[in-house]
């Protein structure tokens, strides 16, 4: 057997089929249901003709029919694509085009965007509908669609589809914070590898065969939630990967903070999977309010990715559970992970704009001009990269295919995606900061995350984001667009004296706006875009 994803799966059924796979909300699934209703999506979509490397959009928020569609997309060897639900109507033409969508499956809620979309789209060819309880006037929807449930009903549950290959293509889309989302594309084995538990996280060493990472879940059932939506690549590949080792995955259609604890309690979760202070923050905070606590004796991992997780929140999560192992973990859409720590109380202090981790096989730091290897205590600020499991390319963008997807002085082909870091002479690898944002002012380059983090420590900082906007003197100048914890806004003065202890001088916030609001996207990423309108408006 190839390591293709929907083989794997396939092979997964056949070892875990009573099991409980997935639950969102009110709904379940077993893996043996799942697989049943995969099935007859998957014919109803041969039956519209679709099929190899086909595009099929998936627009809604996280429920058991998003995993569904996924299932049959891959089973029928088309390619599925995540939409960002929080799209205006300008943003889903561009994605819809940009991805080619030939079919597309969306909650009902989403259904009068897609309207406004009539006759704009000549790719588009169906529309599922799932039902999700919104209520709209169906007078004033003037694009055909299907409903969901009704494709399936007599649809065979029989797996009999057409042999597959580990060369296959897979895609995700970015999720745009710096610029328009880009897509992605992977073939099979080179993201099971990656992503999908290919490599022995004990030993980094690859296994030989799929059975190798079925085997796994023989002896143990752990029940793992994600609280990201599946429009983020990590939910996704929670979704995936946990099934290939039989486990019981929770997600939520809507993140919410008190119905995260209760979920752990009810669900007995091992382990769960966050984006950064986003998330963290509200659930810590959350959990505080309790006045009788959850019972999370169950828990033993959280595992933060994606995303800034400040010291003073993991000091948070520290002194409540003191036998949590926590990990801060990094990596991107363009290389899947490269490299994670374990957080440790009293050692979690950052030294620039993200964790200093152990990297995952296959990953370096390149010097951004000779592209020769930046070596251990060298000094040097390069950027993150990783060889071996990588993706192909950006999907219809040579260009920046060509500028992130490199071939190194050594002669090994890289995904470079753009986050500047240094070696220390341990050979664990800090990460500063996404070079696409950073700050060039009077020569020296600040990375915003860094700066992101030491405000937040501010007792009274909420959440934040930082930007650099015109200087005459030092051509950026660092802005800090906040939120208030309460009513208190510290004014710079105080934000700079905090920050001070924190960070080096050049690096502390010039200016500091506030909002009622930092707006980020449903993966808890920040809006880079935003923030400079904002900073540029109070000028």
């Amino acid at each position: 057997m190839s390591f293709n994803i929907a083989d794997t799966l396939e092979l997964a059924v056949d070892h875990y089929r009573e099991r409980d796979y997935l639950i969102c909300d009110n709904k379940r699934r077993t893996y043996g249901q799942m697989e049943d209703r995969a099935n007859q999506l998957a014919h109803h979509l041969q039956s519209l003709n679709i099929g190899f490397q086909d595009h099929i959009g998936i627009y809604g928020l996280n429920c058991v029919e998003w995993v569904e569609s996924m299932w049959a997309a891959l089973k029928i060897r088309s390619i599925y694509v995540n939409i960002n639900y929080r799209f205006v109507a300008d943003e889903l033409a561009y994605m819809f085009d940009n991805a080619d969508l030939k079919v597309l499956i969306v909650q009902r809620q989403f259904l009068p965007l897609v309207n406004q979309l009539k006759g704009t789209l000549p790719k588009l060819e169906h529309i599922l509908v799932i039902e999700d309880g919104t209520e709209i006037n169906d007078e004033a929807i003037k694009i055909n669609y299907s409903e969901y449930e009704t494709s399936l009903v007599n649809q065979s549950i029989e797996r009999d589809f057409e042999p597959r290959s580990e060369n296959d293509h897979y895609m995700c889309y970015t999720g745009g914070t710096t610029g328009m989302p880009k897509g992605v594309v992977w073939e099979h084995r080179n993201v099971m590898f990656a992503l999908g538990g290919g490599v022995n996280q004990m030993t980094q060493e690859p296994v030989d065969t799929p059975q190798e990472i079925i085997d796994r879940g023989i002896d143990k059932y752990d029940a793992v939630m994600s609280i990201a939506p599946l429009m983020h690549g990590a939910t996704q590949w929670c979704c995936l990967s946990r099934a290939f080792e039989g486990n019981k995955v929770i997600i939520m259609s809507k993140f919410e903070p008190k119905g995260i604890w209760q979920l752990i309690e009810k669900e007995k979760v091992n382990s769960t999977f966050i984006v950064g202070d986003a998330m963290a923050r509200p659930m810590i905070e959350s959990y505080n309010l309790f006045k009788m606590k959850p019972d999370t004796s169950s828990m033993f991992i959280l595992v933060s990715s994606g995303a800034i997780f400040s010291p003073t929140i993991k000091d948070q999560y520290l002194e409540a559970f003191p036998n949590w192992i926590i990990v801060d973990s990094i990596g991107a859409t363009e290389v899947g992970g490269t490299g994670m720590t374990i957080v440790e109380k009293g050692k979690t202090e950052m030294s620039g704009g993200g964790p200093t981790v152990t990297p995952i096989s296959g990953t370096v730091v390149l010097d951004e001009k000779t592209l020769q290897l930046c070596k251990a205590g060298d000094g040097k600020i390069g950027k993150i990269a990783r060889t071996g499991f990588i993706p192909v390319e950006y999907y219809k963008d040579p260009e920046k295919s060509a500028a992130t997807f490199i071939t190194a002085a050594n002669g090994l082909r890289y995904s470079m995606p753009g986050d500047f870091a240094q070696i220390q002479t341990d050979g664990r690898i800090t990460i500063l900061g996404r070079g696409s944002v950073s700050i060039n002012s009077g020569g020296e380059k600040i990375f915003p995350e860094e700066v992101e983090a030491a405000a937040k420590a501010h007792a009274d900082i909420f959440d934040c984001v930082v930007v650099g906007v015109p200087d005459e003197k030092w051509g950026s100048r660092v802005v800090l667009v906040a939120s208030a914890r309460g009513s208190e806004q510290p004014d710079l003065n105080e934000i700079q004296k905090h920050c001070r202890t924190k960070i080096a001088g050049y690096k502390i916030p010039r200016e500091v706006h506030y909002v009622d609001r930092v707006p980020r996207n449903p993966a808890g990423k920040p809006n880079y875009k935003w923030a400079k309108e904002v900073a540029m408006l109070e000028r």
